[in-house]
């Protein structure tokens, strides 16, 4: 049985994983929140996922094939969670735009400056991270911007009535609401080391790393973040206004 400095695997941590799994899903229920089932398939998947990670991980960083392919694999599954929580149907299919839009130039950019190693030990947390946090800006900003743009039409069809072209008048609708996606993000960038103290700056000290080394990748990983989100977020509100998530200016 073994244990690291920041968990100690006992054979209580199945009991006390249970036991935050039924406190999560209580709680959801009485609330009445909506998310009770939603709280306990996403507990139980994660677990099977990490587990099926934890075992493949070590074949797939040794060959380049291998890890290009997991990395689209992210990539889609990342699209596929988006464009379902925005919309249905062929529609959703536009989330992977965004998601790559604000993932691919930010990794560039990583590799091509010799900041970050194809290895694929480097490569796939690094791009899973951007993918990450791409997923959740476009999630967020298409789910503001498309929810904007259905409950207040009135005020879109007054816009259009003044004459500004349907994507003018939708942005001045979905944009401020659809751009609090960047949130998150911009409190995680301006709290951390005084909030929290992030995974990839943890991870880096339980390896060996110098708390300057950590401190570096954890910046790096932060600001990479931020202008993924921004980029990610700024194609979805454009995507959205053009009405190829939603039918409201079909009509």
């Amino acid at each position: 049985m073994g244990s690291s400095s920041l968990i100690t695997i006992t054979p209580l941590l199945p009991v006390v994983l249970l036991l935050l799994v039924v406190l999560g899903v209580v709680v959801a229920w009485l609330g009445r929140l909506g998310h009770a089932k939603a709280v306990l398939t996403a507990s139980l998947r994660a677990a099977v996922q990490l587990g099926a990670v934890s075992v493949l991980i070590t074949w797939v960083v040794q060959y380049a094939g291998a890890v290009a392919g997991f990395v689209l694999l992210m990539y889609g599954v990342a699209a596929l969670t988006a464009g379902r929580r925005i919309t249905r149907g062929p529609r959703a299919g536009w989330a992977a735009l965004p998601i790559a839009a604000g993932t691919a130039p930010v990794v560039a950019t990583l590799v091509i400056s010799g900041v970050i190693s194809l290895d694929g030990i480097v490569l796939i947390p690094v791009a899973g991270i951007v993918l990450g946090g791409c997923m959740t800006a476009t999630t967020l900003a298409g789910r503001r911007a498309v929810d904007d743009l259905r409950q207040r039409r009135g005020e879109v069809e007054a816009a259009l009535a003044l004459g500004l072209p349907p994507r003018e008048a939708a942005l001045e609708i979905c944009r401020p609401a659809a751009s609090q996606a960047l949130v998150p993000a911009l409190d995680q960038t301006r709290t951390v080391g005084l909030v929290t103290l992030p995974g990839a700056f943890v991870g880096m000290l339980l390896g060996g790393a110098t708390p300057i080394e950590a401190g570096v990748v954890q910046l790096v990983v932060l600001v990479a973040l931020l202008a993924a989100e921004a980029v990610a977020t700024l194609v979805t509100v454009e995507l959205v206004a053009r009405g190829l998530f939603t039918d409201t200016q079909d009509a």
